[in-house]
């Protein structure tokens, strides 16, 4: 991997979140909120941790990532383009007719888009499935899985957590994009998820919990001294939904709104500075 100090990647998260307002103002589509709430998550994935490359997408010694809330692909998007994967001319086709983007993560490798996803609570799954097809197979390289908070409401993402503990799946790390807030309202209010740390132990993971802006908590957290054989990892990131623009900060609304005029002349100013 290439080597990126802690100044270059909140650069590149800046320039990440540029790049998902301006998207989404042109489309005028939601989930504004759920992507900036990942975004360092990402940036630290693929600027650092990753062994993924921009030349060989395909690469079987490849680690794999699942995006599994997918409705905030315009981060996933944003990220991708920036490390490499995809061009300018890629991000002009998000969300339009005949465009390649779409508002959910459509399968493409070559792009660095590892599965499609978009239905909550599936991604945990197939994360699992790959964990468990490349330890068959004798490979070393990892799968990574980002799931939202709200997806923990989801019984098939408990049954995937028990198969990986099951199969001591060890080559996995789960993050979870902990802002606390769903479609409608908090979390809590739908399902309390605390203590969310001791749930997953009792499921056979490995927690840890870490400050999910902090480029250097979550580079700690990603190393190895936090991982266990046989144990898979979880990372309980956490995060503030539309973090970056203070008036999108914890505000519900922003899961849905796209920013009018004003609101993105006020948002990229406060991106740019």
């Amino acid at each position: 991997m290439r080597s990126y100090k802690t100044k270059n990647l909140e650069e590149i998260a800046r320039e990440a979140r540029i790049c998902v307002l301006e998207m989404i103002y042109r489309t005028k589509g939601p989930h504004i909120g759920s992507s900036f709430s990942c975004i360092e998550i990402l940036v630290a994935l693929y600027f650092k941790h990753m062994r993924v490359s921009e030349d060989a997408p395909q690469d079987p010694g490849r680690d794999r990532f699942v995006f599994s809330k997918g409705h905030a692909c315009p981060a996933l998007y944003a990220v991708l383009s920036l490390r490499g994967f995809l061009g300018s001319d890629k991000l002009c086709g998000f969300a339009v007719n005949d465009g390649c983007l779409q508002q959910h993560p459509d399968r493409e490798v070559s792009l660095g888009i590892e599965v499609s996803t978009g239905s909550l609570g599936h991604g945990l799954s197939i994360a699992c499935g790959m964990a468990y097809a490349l330890k068959k197979d004798g490979s070393n390289s990892k799968v990574y899985v980002l799931l939202s908070d709200g997806e923990l409401h989801e019984g098939s993402t408990w049954e995937a957590a028990m198969f990986a503990s099951q199969h001591k799946l060890d080559n996995i790390i789960a993050i979870v994009d902990y802002n606390k807030m769903q479609a409608l309202g908090r979390g809590s209010d739908t399902l309390e998820l605390e203590p969310l740390p001791e749930k997953w132990s009792a499921f056979g993971w490995q927690p840890v919990e870490v400050d999910g802006h902090d480029f250097l908590k979550l580079d700690k957290a990603l190393g190895p001294a936090h991982l266990r054989p046989g144990k898979p990892g979880i990372l309980i990131a956490h995060t503030i939904k539309g973090k970056g623009v203070s008036f999108m900060e914890n505000q519900i609304l922003w899961h849905y709104r796209c920013p009018d005029e004003a609101e993105y002349g006020k948002a990229m100013e406060e991106l740019s500075r």
